[in-house]
């Protein structure tokens, strides 16, 4: 269709490479993030921490660690989707893509389906924030104005 703002062209090689760089993005800063609140609680840095449902909760030290390092890392992957996908329509979709890995991925660490009210729940609220954040942050480079003359003005 001629005269249409924005083609969209199925890419599958492109959508793939952005789901793996989301996942690498999303594991990466997860990792930092517990990396370095756990060096501030002097705790030890554990896979249970990333994929053990039952390690989250208010009770326990690591607990805490990893729901503030999920929080965190759904602030730093909204820049992930702003930089890499940079399509507000877009943002939801890679980042329920992204989280549902995730429940593959803790499902086949621990061999059972997460049961935790607490994960689910600290999973909707990264959901939440990661996709609003990212679409907000989309929108308003999609919404700049576009030059449309490059030359300088002069006075006349």
């Amino acid at each position: 269709m001629a005269g249409q703002f924005r083609s969209y062209i199925w890419d599958p090689v492109l959508i793939i490479s952005q789901i793996l760089l989301m996942q690498l993005i999303y594991y990466s800063c997860l990792g930092l993030w517990i990396a370095v609140l756990d060096l501030v609680v002097h705790y030890s840095p554990s896979l249970d921490q990333i994929f053990n449902c039952g390690i989250l909760g208010f009770s326990s030290v690591p607990g805490r660690v990893s729901m503030m390092a999920f929080i965190l890392n759904s602030l730093t992957c909204a820049l992930g989707l702003l930089y890499f996908i940079r399509r507000g329509k877009q943002c939801l979709d890679f980042t329920v893509t992204v989280h549902l890995f995730h429940l593959f991925g803790c499902w086949i660490y621990t061999s059972q389906l997460p049961s935790s009210f607490t994960w689910w729940l600290l999973n909707v609220v990264c959901i939440a924030l990661m996709a609003v954040i990212g679409e907000y942050l989309c929108m308003r480079t999609e919404l700049r104005e576009i030059p449309l003359n490059s030359a300088p003005k002069s006075n006349v």
